[in-house]
């Protein structure tokens, strides 16, 4: 071996210990989505916004109350989207329509689809809601505000439930819905479902305080 080959070999190998070092040599979702510079706008729900490379922890967490806030935000999403009765259990048809989705988000909007998750789960998120109170037989409606772990459980409810709406009886692919419902939220548009159902819940709260 030469010594300029012996030089450039040991020129790789030091960039390639640099990267580690420094830990740009990340996983990425899917493959594709650097999850490692993820922005958020709302403190209160950045905690319970775990943004993680895995989309598929297999219930590792399922078995502790609480414990849903360290799985993947992606993941949240994909079980969410399992929740009705045709869907249950399809997990690997979730992810793949969750992956294209992705694909669709970014030829739309040029961002990270993750990126556009985390700000549509954060504009999704009601900050009041209505519980009933009952003084002597009769049930009043009282605003109160909402926590911060089931102001994300909200958002995902009403982005899964805009996707069911919008592909149910409908030839709209799933994908596409829910590319569509995650860029509406994200960019706060009051037309899309997750977004006008938050400012329902906040209508009817605020008329109740």
């Amino acid at each position: 071996m030469s010594e300029s080959e012996s030089d450039t070999e040991a020129e790789v190998d030091s960039e390639a210990e640099a990267e580690e070092s420094d830990g740009s040599s990340t996983a990425l979702l899917f493959g594709v989505w650097d999850v490692s510079d993820m922005e958020y706008s709302d403190p209160s729900t950045q905690r319970y916004i775990n943004v993680t490379p895995v989309a598929h922890t297999m219930g590792r967490h399922s078995s502790k109350q609480f414990e849903k806030s360290e799985i993947s935000i992606v993941e949240r999403l994909i079980n969410r989207l399992m929740q009705t009765d045709e869907n249950t259990g399809k997990k690997q048809q979730t992810l793949n329509i969750v992956r294209d989705a992705f694909e669709i988000v970014h030829e739309r909007t040029e961002e990270n689809p993750v990126q556009v998750l985390v700000r549509a789960v954060e504009n999704a998120a009601p900050r009041e809601e209505t519980v009933r109170l009952k003084y002597g037989g009769i049930s009043v409606p009282k605003a109160v505000d909402v926590a911060p772990q089931r102001r994300v459980d909200q958002a995902l409810k009403f982005i899964a439930e805009g996707v069911q709406n919008a592909t149910f009886k409908s030839p709209t692919p799933a994908a596409e819905a829910l590319a569509t419902q995650l860029i509406g939220a994200a960019n706060y548009d009051v037309q899309a479902y997750p977004i006008s159902q938050k400012e329902e819940r906040e209508r009817v709260a605020a008329a109740a305080r």
